[in-house]
């Protein structure tokens, strides 16, 4: 039996806001993922430092939040979600300070690394809404909590070039600290502490060994294209990581309370929804990665826009807003049709989105049209893989299963990442006295991304059948209900 604890007092009359309080910190912590990317041209000159040293603003971002997802995960499953979504936003605030305070590299780095770590917001946040909603609301909250990644991804793009272009570039940072510690103040208030507990001591040899395998395939994937594929430094990383990665699972298997469960990850309906997750991760990073580099070309290309920083991101708002519109109605179908049924439906949509940007990347217009029909699938899909996996783990599991299902999220866009790098650096031609990508790398990129949303496509079919066997069945959400209710009274 899961221990439990009493809620938060005074919970019940704030509980409509829980939600809403919850999406914000998700909202915020997603912006922090992208807040650099129209600043690192200019990190150089800015700071002194080199363009591989500027690269470090992102890749340390990606590699503590892949560490610390998980493992925060399922430190919240054992010692209290609100206790260790506190922490998370402590240490997004303290990060947003650090950057916000300094020019030097250094500093900026760990300032970075402090808020990719808060990436586990999100597994968190829509673990305590299982825990803590009745069981009509669990599906369109978590399906807008979800949505979040894609949302702050958005929204974070136009904001950070804005800023640029008007404001001292400290400012994102000084704003990014302001609105963490005011999520620590929403969640202080409004969100109460989840009743249902995981038993069992922390598994710290299992949590090294998965920081030691996630941190090698990461530091492979993201950096491989400046050192070299085929390099020393690469293989080594990656021949590594796969031995840490088995000696890893081999103790994983044997420990009494271990890091991951691999026994319930092994199940067909956990496996696949994380390998849908990679896959989903992928299809989305790329439009956002593209979409903006592609439009800034200089017109002497002869496909691209000559477009500004600005409105580079704006092209990805509508997306953002579109996601936002789209979380109840995903939510929707998965209530009625299965979560299975709208992950299937959302892969074939991003499919279509990118069949849209391969024969319409001359227009701006056209290119928002199929950028917005990327994420209005990528809604469809973040709200039906955390409701795909509630219902196949325990409920003491929660957390810890959505961190390593945002965390394959997360590797699929860093292998995204590498992919579209390796694309656009080899396919280039000579254009205005500078080098840039041919209109055919563009096009071979959303190609693959498309592929890779028909692969997941092939997972969700591939996914046990979600037929409701009676009200509430197929997504879990009256076990839940019913278990956080007995945690409560035990309490």
């Amino acid at each position: 039996m899961p221990a439990a604890i009493p809620p938060a007092s005074g919970a019940a009359p704030r509980a409509r806001l829980v939600v809403p309080v919850l999406a914000f910190c998700g909202m915020v912590v997603a912006v922090m993922q992208t807040l650099v990317v129209p600043l690192l041209p200019h990190v150089p000159a800015l700071t002194g430092a080199s363009p591989a040293a500027a690269g470090w603003l992102v890749t340390i971002t990606l590699l503590t939040g892949a560490v610390f997802t998980p493992v925060l995960g399922r430190v919240g499953d054992m010692y209290g979600k609100r206790r260790v979504l506190l922490a998370s936003l402590g240490v997004l605030t303290l990060g947003s300070v650090l950057c916000a305070v300094s020019s030097r590299i250094g500093v900026l780095i760990t300032g970075r690394a402090l808020q990719g770590a808060a990436l586990a917001v999100i597994p968190l946040g829509i673990s305590i809404i299982r825990d803590e909603l009745p069981a009509e609301r669990v599906l369109p909250s978590i399906a807008l909590m979800s949505s979040t990644l894609g949302i702050g991804a958005a929204i974070g793009l136009p904001v950070a070039a804005v800023v640029m272009e008007n404001f001292d570039w400290h400012t994102m940072f000084w704003a990014s600290a302001a609105l963490g510690l005011l999520d620590l103040l929403l969640v202080l208030r409004i969100v109460p502490e989840s009743p249902v507990r995981s038993p069992g001591r922390f598994d710290l040899p299992g949590t090294i060994g998965l920081a030691g395998c996630l941190v090698g395939l990461l530091l492979a994937i993201t950096r491989g294209a400046d050192w070299g594929w085929t390099s020393g430094r690469t293989l080594g990383l990656l021949g590594a990581s796969a031995a840490v990665g088995l000696l890893w699972g081999r103790y994983e298997l044997r420990a009494r309370s271990p890091m991951v469960d691999l026994r319930v990850s092994a199940r067909p309906a956990v496996l696949l929804t994380n390998v849908a997750a990679l896959l989903i991760g992928f299809a989305f990073y790329a439009n956002s990665l593209v979409t903006g580099q592609m439009v800034q070309e200089p017109t002497s290309t002869g496909y691209g826009l000559g477009a500004s920083i600005v409105v580079s991101g704006l092209c990805l708002l509508p997306g953002g807003l579109a996601m936002v519109a789209l979380s109840p109605v995903s939510a929707r179908i998965s209530a009625a049709y299965g979560p299975r049924t709208a992950l299937a439906l959302a892969a074939v949509v991003m499919a279509v989105g990118y069949v849209v940007r391969f024969y319409t990347s001359h227009s701006l217009w056209m290119i928002v049209a199929g950028a917005t029909v990327v994420s209005s699938g990528t809604a469809i899909a973040y709200s039906a893989l955390p409701a795909l996996v509630m219902r196949a783990v325990p409920v003491g599991e929660t957390a810890a299963a959505n961190g390593l299902n945002t965390l394959m999220r997360s590797v699929g866009q860093a292998c995204c990442s590498a992919v579209v790098a390796a694309v656009l650096a080899h396919l280039t031609f000579t254009a205005g006295g500078r080098t840039a990508p041919t209109l055919h790398a563009y096009l071979l990129v959303f190609l693959i991304a498309a592929g890779a949303a028909l692969a997941a496509l092939a997972a969700a079919l591939f996914l046990p059948s979600d037929r409701p066997r009676g009200r509430g069945a197929q997504d879990g959400t009256v076990t839940v209900s019913a278990s956080a209710t007995a945690a409560r009274e035990s309490a």
